[in-house]
């Protein structure tokens, strides 16, 4: 390798321990892409600061993420705390000049963004960028390729969503997501939303204006004594939007966002239909990205595996599948090739983007509590 980026983690939890084992699995990677090290970990579990021992670089670690921003060793951090922390943490690794890979919702509310965003106008000099592994499959890489290509033509509709089902059992106790106090009021559309939105976005396809119908499923669950303890946030979220492409037409677009979909795991799906061509990925099938044949005057659905055509090379034979511990190499390996002004041909979700998710989400809490459509305009 000819580079590194050295890293500190704030947050050593599930998601710091995914990006910990990505660094070490760099040489999957075919290309010379500066490897993310890390040299410093942060947080206020003891046995989460521990874990990153095993980490042979990583030689420092702190309880308090202050003092990981003050060491020099330290160029990135890659962020994972609870909501309510986002526009504060955000803000302080921005001020200490270190480039940031923060994840999602990127603010617990709209006025976190903002707090998030001023502090990047004042260090134009820092990268940010949010967390979004998804769009980095191989298929659906291929479907922002045919899009670029123009072959849909006119958009029908589209649809994005990602729904999971580990909220289905009632007995599971309570965390900080299901809290507004932590979470906020967005519940499942700030944790999930940016998922469903880094894909469109990017294509240029955008909402302009939405209705929302929002569920709160579980009133309570277990306390750490075995007490119910309310559950204040939504757990499902289907927002139906009037979407917009750069070409100007005007289509229906949908977000689906659900912690209580029967019999999914983190499942993903895409859809994008257009008079031209349509095109449909799900992790369900993870490998293949579903597409529209013209029959004479009909339409078949044919299925194309893509298999291991990533957007950066890697070692592995494109025959053999592609999962999710792959997308998030995929997605680190685009942060730091922008971060060192190397070729991107489809970067992480960016703090505009995130913007948009913000405005798009607070359009939904207001259309939902009135009950009416919301132009994204008014917010």
């Amino acid at each position: 390798m000819k580079d590194t980026v050295q890293f500190g983690v704030i947050g050593c939890g599930l998601m710091g321990r995914e990006f910990a084992s990505a660094s070490m699995r760099w040489l999957h990677l075919a290309g010379d892409i500066p490897r993310p090290v890390i040299v410093a970990a942060c947080d206020l579990n003891e046995a989460n600061r521990r874990w990153f021992e095993r980490v042979p670089e990583c030689r420092h670690f702190y309880a308090d993420y202050r003092e990981l921003l003050a060491d020099p060793d330290v160029e990135a951090v890659y962020c994972a705390v609870p909501h309510h922390l986002h526009g504060r943490v955000y803000a302080d690794i921005i001020r200490a000049g270190k480039h940031l890979l923060g994840e999602k919702p990127f603010g617990m509310d709209l006025a976190a963004c903002r707090q998030i965003l001023d502090a990047m106008a004042g260090h134009p000099g820092v990268f940010v960028r949010c967390a979004s592994e998804f769009p980095f499959y191989p298929a659906v890489q291929q479907m922002v390729r045919w899009y670029r290509q123009g072959a849909f033509g006119q958009i029908i509709e589209a649809r994005f969503a990602i729904k999971h089902s580990s909220d289905m059992d009632l007995n599971k106790p309570i965390n900080w997501k299901r809290q507004r106090a932590a979470n906020g009021d967005y519940g499942c559309m700030g944790d999930l939303g940016i998922h469903t939105q880094h894909l469109p976005f990017r294509l240029g396809l955008h909402p302009v204006a939405v209705s929302a119908q929002l569920a709160n499923l579980v009133k309570a669950r277990p306390g750490p004594d075995g007490a119910p303890v309310p559950c204040e946030t939504w757990d499902n979220a289907l927002l139906l939007c009037q979407g917009e492409s750069a070409a100007g037409d005007r289509f229906p677009m949908t977000f689906e966002m659900k912690r209580m979909a029967p019999g999914c795991t983190n499942t993903v799906e895409y859809e994008i239909d257009g008079l031209q061509m349509s095109a449909r990925f799900t992790t369900d099938d993870p490998n293949a990205v579903y597409y529209t044949q013209a029959v004479g005057r009909e339409q078949a659905w044919a299925r194309l595996v893509v298999g291991q055509k990533t957007l950066y090379p890697v070692i592995t034979g494109g025959i053999f599948e592609f999962g999710f511990s792959d997308s998030l190499l995929q997605m680190f390996a685009a942060f730091v090739s922008e971060l060192r002004g190397l070729p991107c041909e489809f970067g992480c979700f960016t703090p505009a983007e995130a913007l948009e998710s913000h405005r798009l989400l607070t359009g939904a809490l207001r259309a939902f509590e009135q009950q009416r459509v919301v132009p994204l305009a008014d917010v």
